[in-house]
């Protein structure tokens, strides 16, 4: 059995796309997901499952939403391992100290000939990011809410992602140690 981490791209944002914890949970162990456990409201699970393809359980995940709820959100399914990497990548180890304004936007897809120029021209005085295979880190000490960065640059790559917190995405490496 692998352990997997699940990041629901879009549930439970703005009042819409809504699923409860308990409703996720029941639909990752009817799929064949063993010891779901979710994290917060916006869409994080881990689980062990059988199934060697991440992508695959990806694409069965989008499909069971989709039948029991009425929308496929886009979710991406990474490897205990791929999220330890990503945590010990982050180029900005002192913005840990305040886990909310450091944040990981997981890309669905390798960006082709990302422009961090234009990017940059997004950029608040005192923010930081960088590019690191498929994940984009964005330090905003000023808060993720006000990013122009967060809210149009990150859009610039070309690509989907979906965005964790330090905090949580630090909580979800500790979940999956647990498995």
């Amino acid at each position: 059995m692998n352990t997997y981490i699940a990041l629901f791209r879009g549930i439970n944002v703005g009042g819409k796309h809504m699923v409860s914890m308990k409703d996720l949970k029941l639909l990752l162990e009817k799929h064949g997901c063993v010891d779901a456990r979710t994290y917060i409201q916006s869409g994080n699970a881990v689980f062990r499952s059988s199934v060697a393809d991440p992508e695959r359980l990806a694409t069965r995940l989008t499909d069971a939403v989709s039948r029991s709820h009425g929308f496929a959100p886009r979710v991406l399914v990474l490897t205990a391992d791929e999220l330890q990497r990503a945590v010990t990548a982050n180029p900005f180890p002192d913005a840990t100290q305040n886990p909310a304004s450091l944040h990981l936007f997981f890309l669905f897809d390798q960006p082709v000939k990302p422009d961090l120029k234009v990017i940059e021209a997004f950029r608040a005085k005192s923010e930081r990011f960088a590019l690191k295979n498929r994940v984009f880190y964005l330090h905003t000490p000023e808060g993720l809410g006000t990013s122009k960065l967060a809210a149009r640059g990150v859009g610039l790559l070309g690509v989907e992602a979906t965005a964790r917190n330090w905090r949580t995405v630090t909580t979800l490496i500790e979940m999956a140690r647990q498995q």
